[in-house]
């Protein structure tokens, strides 16, 4: 049995907490001290998923989060044996084609053989209103295996609170698979 479908196991068995890596709320970001910053501001939309080896979705969690370029939003999935912390950090350009750094750090409890670190790092292309997967934990290339998904959308900020996705949504397979 591969150590991957031993860690989901163990996870699908688990209490989940959703917990942010910094509460990145629009409270908290000084847009009154620094010009420009209100215009700079984007909302990261974030769905996380735990989807076992039939393809059936287990644990489904929706988050969005307003934060400024170059602070991070993270999500962090944790259980006896196992804890998964995922940071995104988004890096706007004046020509459109966004950068978001992915960050993902995950300590498995192995029975006989100890605990297992991983970390990745990877920096992905995005637009506004695009869809992109990552797989901190698993892979889609493998339907015959459980995973976890993460989901992230980037929309500029507005102060109205209603969101700019009237646009068509853009969907890309992006992010690291890691089996520990």
């Amino acid at each position: 049995m591969r150590k991957s479908s031993i860690v989901l196991g163990i996870l699908i068995l688990a209490n989940f907490q959703f917990l942010s890596a910094q509460d990145n709320s629009v409270s908290d970001i000084p847009f009154e001290r620094v010009p420009g910053l209100r215009e700079r501001a984007v909302v990261m939309h974030i769905v996380s998923r735990i989807v076992e080896q039939n393809q059936q979705v287990i644990w489904n969690s929706e988050n969005s989060r307003t934060t400024i370029p170059g602070r991070p939003v993270g999500i962090r999935l944790q259980s006896s044996d196992l804890v998964v912390a995922v940071q995104f950090t988004p890096f706007l350009r004046p020509s459109g084609q966004h950068i978001l750094m992915a960050q993902s750090q995950i300590w498995v409890s192995i029975p006989n053989e100890g605990v297992s670190y991983q970390t990745t790092m990877q920096s992905i292309p995005i637009e506004f209103n695009e869809q992109v997967y990552f797989f901190p934990l698993g892979s889609v290339k493998d339907p015959g295996e459980a995973r976890i998904e993460i989901q992230v959308e980037m929309e500029p900020y507005s102060p109205s609170g209603s969101t700019s996705n009237n646009s068509t949504n853009t969907r890309r397979n992006r992010g690291t698979t890691t089996s520990p």
